[in-house]
């Protein structure tokens, strides 16, 4: 049974315990299916648990309420608990809801009304699915180096160019892109757009398998025509329109790395208490006690900054870029830890397929890599606190 004792901490309302709490329900009365391995096999998980968690409300919370949604405004901290409930259940249902967010985030925060009536509905319901597509075969972290270029004519732009390891690629219904509209280099001169998926000169020339399989892709666009009531905010804005969506789903991605690490811990948990080891169980010996009780600091430690960033986000103005890489790099590195020490008190068996702690090693490490890698968010909080010491922040 996992800790829920965090959620009497100052950071949630009673709304936020009543979600936790119909949600575990909801999870629990679930038969997740099993392990899926080919491109066709995830594709259809994928769009079967779209399917199931907007049946039962579940995506609304991924919109806002006017255009279908369960809050005014995006609830970072409900997303996160929803994050890491599902999480801990089932990785590919915390996927397809992470998407169902990240994909439209955009068009939540920065999208016209014409827009937001457009697309959001759809995500709420699930009839459409969405993806994000910033990242490029030349410019993942360093997103000042995108090279796919959006030529202006009189009645849009033409998209050139290639973006890869796109989340939901093969199965989105739009992707939020961000492309170049100026020749100049680095984050100025980049925008955002909405880019429908049945675009012509839109191609899905590849599909990405990786350890823990999820529907990726590489996309090339030549002559892919958006037209102007599908720009996102304003020409030359685009870097700071993907980085306020970070700034928002970046602590989610800590929750569903804690999400994955309470698991790990729950079956740590009830494996040593079971498992007898020289006439005793494996919890009386003062080797594993010590790696439960690191286990449990790591834990808590990373709800902690999880739901400060975001209750910062939530009540506080202005960006929280700084909590948010901090609760994103911790966590995911945290969860790496954690899930390592299941696997390592589990024996062979740790490593035998079907064998929780397994499937949660190969889920685990892709989060310390996308919205950021690990070195990515120290970078980032080196040049936070330096401008902290010099009053510049």
């Amino acid at each position: 049974m996992a800790d829920h004792s965090f959620l009497e901490w100052p950071f949630f309302q009673e709304s936020h315990r009543k979600l936790a709490h119909e949600l575990e329900e909801w999870c629990r009365s679930r038969k997740w299916s099993g392990e899926v391995e080919s491109v066709e096999e995830v594709d259809e998980a994928c769009r079967k648990r779209v399917h199931d968690l907007a049946s039962t409300g579940w995506l609304r919370w991924c919109v806002p309420k006017a255009f279908g949604g369960q809050t005014e405004n995006l609830d970072v901290r409900s997303l996160c608990i929803i994050r890491e409930i599902l999480a801990r259940h089932d990785a590919l249902a915390d996927f397809s809801f992470a998407m169902q967010g990240l994909g439209s985030g955009a068009i939540s925060c920065f999208g016209t009304s014409d827009q937001k009536e457009r697309f959001l509905p759809a995500i709420a319901t699930g009839e459409s699915i969405a993806g994000f597509a910033l990242t490029e075969p030349d410019a993942g972290s360093d997103v000042a180096n995108l090279t796919t270029y959006a030529e202006p004519t009189s009645k849009g732009w033409n998209l050139n160019g290639s973006k890869t390891w796109i989340s939901n690629g093969g199965i989105a219904d739009f992707y939020t892109l961000f492309a170049r509209t100026e020749k100049s280099s680095g984050t100025s001169g980049l925008s955002a757009f909405i880019l429908k998926a049945k675009t012509l000169g839109l191609e899905i020339c590849e599909r990405l398998e990786v350890i823990a399989p999820h529907p990726l892709a590489r996309i090339e666009l030549k002559d892919a025509f958006i037209p102007k009531d599908l720009l996102l905010g304003e020409s030359g804005h685009g870097f700071r329109i993907a980085m306020s969506t970070l700034d928002i789903f970046r602590p989610t991605v800590g929750a569903a790395a804690l999400g994955f690490a309470r698991r790990a811990f729950d079956e740590a948990l009830g494996h040593s208490g079971s498992r007898e080891m020289y006439g005793q169980s494996m919890q009386q010996l003062p080797v594993v006690r010590a790696k439960l009780g690191e286990m449990a600091l790591k834990l808590d430690a990373s709800a902690l900054l999880i739901y400060r960033a975001a209750w910062a986000h939530d009540l506080q103005s202005g960006r929280t870029t700084r909590e948010a890489s901090m609760a994103k790099l911790y966590a995911t590195e945290a969860a790496q830890e954690i899930i390592d020490t299941a696997v390592q008190l589990f024996g062979a068996r740790g490593v035998q397929k079907g064998n929780p702690a397994e499937a949660l090693y190969r889920e685990i490490r892709a989060l310390r890599i996308y919205e950021g890698s690990s070195e990515v968010h120290q970078q980032i909080l080196g040049q936070q606190a330096i401008r902290l010491y010099t009053g510049q922040a």
